[in-house]
């Protein structure tokens, strides 16, 4: 089973974890996954303790920020960093992913250069919307789903006399 997830060690084959690293990369699958899991448990991790700080909006966001770009790069250690840029920019999640990355942006410069708290609190709550956006455009037709669901409830409502 395990052999079949990861792949052999020798194999320089296409396994499960999407890897073809054509002898590019250095990293096994085992270190591969550890990275992943480390990178997940450490961006997991900022997150909680991003909580600590919430009275001081400045530390929260930066450890917050800091947490979701750890957890959410995480996976690069499974794809490897082409594959995963490659899906970040996929047409189906490009305006997901550059939403999401222009409210880490805007995060970290109302945190670092203009030390706005209540900016500072608005872009953290942008970010996590944007986070959720990003997480679901992973998911087949959980957008479209969401879209329709949203568009239909508006036309009910201006239907209405």
């Amino acid at each position: 089973m395990w052999k079949s997830l990861v792949g052999d060690d020798e194999e320089q084959g296409e396994s499960l974890l999407g890897e073809d690293s054509g002898g590019l990369c250095s990293l096994s699958p085992t270190q591969r996954i550890y990275g992943f899991a480390a990178c997940l448990i450490a961006g997991l991790a900022c997150m909680l303790l991003s909580m600590i700080v919430f009275a001081k909006p400045i530390k929260f966001a930066l450890l917050f920020t800091f947490g979701n770009v750890l957890a959410v790069g995480s996976t690069a250690f499974l794809l490897g960093p082409a594959q995963q840029l490659g899906m970040m920019f996929d047409t189906a999640r490009v305006f997901a992913t550059a939403i999401y990355i222009g409210c880490v942006v805007i995060a970290l410069i109302c945190a670092l250069l203009i030390h706005d708290k209540l900016l500072t609190i608005i872009a953290i709550i942008i970010e996590i919307g944007a986070l959720i956006w990003y997480s679901l455009s992973y998911i087949p037709f959980a957008l479209g789903m969401t879209f329709r669901s949203m568009s239909f409830k508006v036309q009910k409502i201006l239907s209405q006399p």
